[in-house]
């Protein structure tokens, strides 16, 4: 039977909480080099500016249509926090992103079959704590999410901007940079909290 958020209601004007893990829990990154291409996917459909193929076509663009708020690639998964501008805008960009990096995975490690357990995962997020808080557990993911280099985190405290990624929506609702962190390292006195998002994600299956 499907899991609970495998089939989406897609809604436009709306955010998601994206997600997807390799089959069977295997990893779905091996060295720095797979990471930096899943990255280069994101960039290609969101950015604004045109990526082409080597004969020269424009890849199509979807930030008319999705905006990228936040992501962490981890091992064996991978999150995302999307802003849905139009219906079908996500179903849009994971479909190229997901068969795009399989092939290129399959490609690399001679392997076939799927490279991940279902299409993805989507929770609608449908209140404004809720959504600070997924943007919270997507960032603390890593065990050194202050030092890690595949979240958007360094984009939430300063680093260059990225025109792939819509940070605004999320920095907008705090002060400061620096509140957001604080907001990151106060985890401890809301752990309830992140824990429930993780007993319902790890149930997902």
């Amino acid at each position: 039977m499907p899991g609970r958020n495998i089939r989406k209601v897609d809604v436009a004007d709306s955010y998601y909480h994206v997600y997807a893990r390799g089959v069977n829990k295997q990893r779905i990154f091996l060295d720095p080099a797979d990471y930096t291409y899943f990255l280069a996917l994101l960039k290609r459909y969101l950015s604004r500016s045109d990526t082409t193929t080597a004969r020269g076509v424009v890849f199509p663009k979807l930030y008319q249509d999705i905006e990228l708020l936040a992501f962490c690639l981890m091992q064996n998964h991978f999150h995302l926090l999307v802003y849905q501008i139009n219906e079908e805008g996500m179903v849009k960009l994971m479909r190229r992103i997901m068969t795009s990096y399989s092939g290129y995975f399959n490609r690399k490690y001679e392997r076939t079959g799927p490279l991940f357990e279902s299409r993805y995962r989507a929770s609608r997020v449908d209140n404004e704590s809720y959504l600070l808080h997924i943007s919270r557990y997507i960032h603390l993911n890593p065990a050194d999410w202050q030092n890690y280099n595949y979240s958007s985190l360094r984009s939430y405290l300063g680093a260059a901007a990225q025109d792939w990624l819509v940070i605004e929506r999320i920095t907008n609702l705090f002060t400061s940079r620096s509140d957001y962190l604080q907001f990151l390292e106060s985890y401890e006195q809301n752990k309830a909290e992140l824990d429930i998002i993780k007993h319902v994600l790890a149930n997902e299956s």
